[in-house]
């Protein structure tokens, strides 16, 4: 049976070296001069980290940790009792450099799973290994059985307190097993039981998946016969049920190892067969092992992809705060009582030495026939918005309600029969009103050189849907921004105009990106529960860096359910993508094409 020294009663005797640097100076002083290496430094900090960090594994604060360029117990990392001192190896750490480990920040040993896993195998053992072999037991083949159990053992243990672990006890499965066994160990019974009480004692500890461990299920069978097996394994699961301090039910159970496998207890493990085949169970076993490692790739290739995508989403949603705060405060610039016209700062630089003009010439009062078109507007729209009653049907043992003489009957009769009366006579109708959701709607105007004949009717169309918003519901609102470079508000959100206030187009470049950001936090375009349009009246002639961030706010409003109406005039418009085109041959057209739009709007919504 391989030999498991990782739990050891006391460090292996000094070596040499070791008892002459242990010489005081004044018997001759040391007789061997070392120099720490020029990473000696960085081991000890990590060393002193795992000593800090040992506590949440183990429970216990007086174990020292030190990292080991060679270990004493000769295992990759070891756990000493009576010194409650822990080794590890520092190659399990590789292919890291020592600077860049930090076991202080919880999270560091994703970078060293493997290191992680047999640190934190020790750890379960200092946690949970409370019971020795007797000295005189020692080096014996119930010695080997009982360690061989305790293995499984402590790792059962140490999940039950922190599930948490079990992917880095997989991950050093390797270190912990296969380091045992190699090309010279023979097929015998005795190393096919403890191949199984490393692997498949692990698999039944929960640490090891049954699909993983089939290959040497099936090739210990065939050596130890089923029945055989099948006593070892309830052998194993006796243990992982025993006290961490009943060496006395671990010692039963290492016997009772011995005697199925026709070992004697007292005396030395049995000699390997020569007649066994050799390298068979360091094959199989390496089997299970790369299953293992494959399966811990492919679940920590997951866990990168759905870290990535938490991050990306956690960015996204910053990204979309920020984006919110920056609408915010253009609405507010743009909003303002008083305010002159706001060039963006993805216009300033081309805006540089030029005062930012107001394209608003003056304001008129509306005419006879605006005034009518609002009032129509107003009409339609609280038509739109009403909402039919929803009628509420129940039926119930007692009044209120009507009284159903078919169920008065049947509870009657069930009355007289000794039944309990399931009958419900007294039918209730409840009729409510539905809420009438409010209007939202928000007009952006190119008012670049080449939308000059749109001017005056959008400027009528602004002040019909402004009026009729108002008309509506105390709660609609809309509002209108001129867009050149510098945007200029004509309407704001919860002020209903007196005036018409008209403008002329006559600018250069096209801010549609700040425009729809103003418009979209000033109405909250982007909440849903309200009858949302943003209605864009332009020809769509945009350079790149200009329709490229349009695009992105239109494709957003699309996603939260906001219809986007684009309005155009030229023979040949361009729009952006994700908008409806109306094509209009004459520009007087638009106040009813955002009046037909908007009640539609309206009527779509579901408060």
């Amino acid at each position: 049976m391989p030999a498991h020294p990782h739990v050891l009663p006391a460090p292996p005797a000094l070596t040499e070296t070791e008892r002459d640097l242990a010489r005081w100076e004044d018997d001759g002083g040391p007789a061997v001069h070392t120099r720490p290496g020029p990473q000696a430094g960085q081991w000890l900090r990590i060393a002193a980290a795992l000593t800090e960090r040992l506590p949440e594994l183990a429970g216990r604060e007086d174990v020292i940790v030190t990292c080991e360029e060679q270990t004493r117990s000769g295992a990759p990392a070891a756990f000493f009792p009576t010194q409650a001192a822990l080794e590890i190896d520092r190659s399990l750490f590789a292919p890291l450099k020592p600077a860049a480990i930090n076991p202080t920040q919880v999270g560091d040993e994703e970078n060293y799973p493997v290191a992680w896993g047999a640190f934190t195998h020790e750890a379960a053992h200092a946690a949970h290994s409370r019971w020795t072999t007797p000295p005189e037991l020692r080096g014996t083949a119930l010695d080997a059985a009982a360690q061989l159990l305790e293995e499984s053992r402590a790792e059962h243990a140490h999940l039950h307190r922190r599930p948490g672990d079990r992917r880095y006890l997989r991950a050093a499965v390797r270190t912990l097993v296969m380091d045992g066994f190699t090309s010279n160990t023979p097929t015998d019974r005795w190393q096919a039981a403890g191949a199984a009480g490393l692997i498949l004692a692990r698999r039944d500890a929960g640490i090891l998946d049954p699909d993983e461990t089939e290959p040497l299920q099936q090739t210990v069978t065939a050596v130890l016969g089923p029945d055989l097996l099948n006593t070892l394994a309830g052998i194993w699961t006796a243990a992982h049920t025993t006290a961490d301090d009943n060496d006395r039910a671990m010692l039963e159970h290492a016997r009772a190892w011995c005697q199925a496998l026709s070992a004697d207890p007292a005396g030395p493990e049995p000699a390997p067969d020569p007649t066994g085949r050799r390298g068979e169970l360091a094959e199989v076993i390496g089997k299970v092992v790369g299953a293992v490692m494959a399966n811990e790739a492919a679940q920590a290739a997951a866990r990168s992809r759905s870290e990535a995508a938490r991050t990306a989403r956690t960015r996204a949603k910053a990204a979309q705060a920020a984006h919110a705060r920056q609408a915010a405060e253009t609405a507010e610039k743009v909003f303002a009582p008083g305010a002159r016209p706001f060039t963006p700062d993805s216009q300033r630089e081309r805006a540089r030495g030029r005062r930012a003009l107001s394209p608003v010439t003056g304001t008129r009062p509306p005419t006879r026939a605006e005034k009518a078109a609002a009032g129509q507007l107003a009409r339609a729209l609280r038509a739109a918005a009403y909402r039919e009653r929803t009628v509420t049907v129940t039926a119930s043992a007692a009044p209120p309600g009507r009284l159903n003489m078919r169920g008065a009957l049947a509870r009657d009769a069930q009355k007289a029969a000794g039944a309990t009366p399931t009958a419900q006579p007294w039918i209730r109708t409840q009729r409510r009103q539905g809420p009438t959701p409010p209007l939202r709607v928000g007009i952006a105007v190119d008012v670049s050189g080449s939308m000059r004949a749109a001017a005056a009717p959008i400027a009528s169309a602004a002040w019909i849907v402004a009026k009729a918003a108002a008309l509506t519901d105390p709660d609609s609102r809309s509002a209108t921004i001129a867009y050149r470079r510098s945007l200029t508000a004509i309407t704001t959100p919860g002020r209903a105009p007196t005036r018409v206030t008209e403008f002329h187009a006559d600018g250069g470049g096209h801010s549609l990106a700040e425009a729809t950001d103003a418009l979209t936090a000033g109405l909250d375009l982007m909440t849903p529960g309200t009858g949302r349009l943003l209605v864009i009246a332009s020809d769509g002639c945009y350079r790149t860096h200009e329709a490229a961030p349009a695009a992105e706010r239109i494709a957003a409003l699309r996603a939260s359910g906001c219809a986007v109406l684009w309005l155009a005039f030229d023979p040949d418009p361009h729009p952006l993508p994700g908008t409806t085109l109306l094509q209009l041959t004459d520009p007087a057209q638009a106040a009813p094409a955002i009046s037909k739009a908007a009640t539609a709007a309206l009527a779509a919504t579901n408060p």
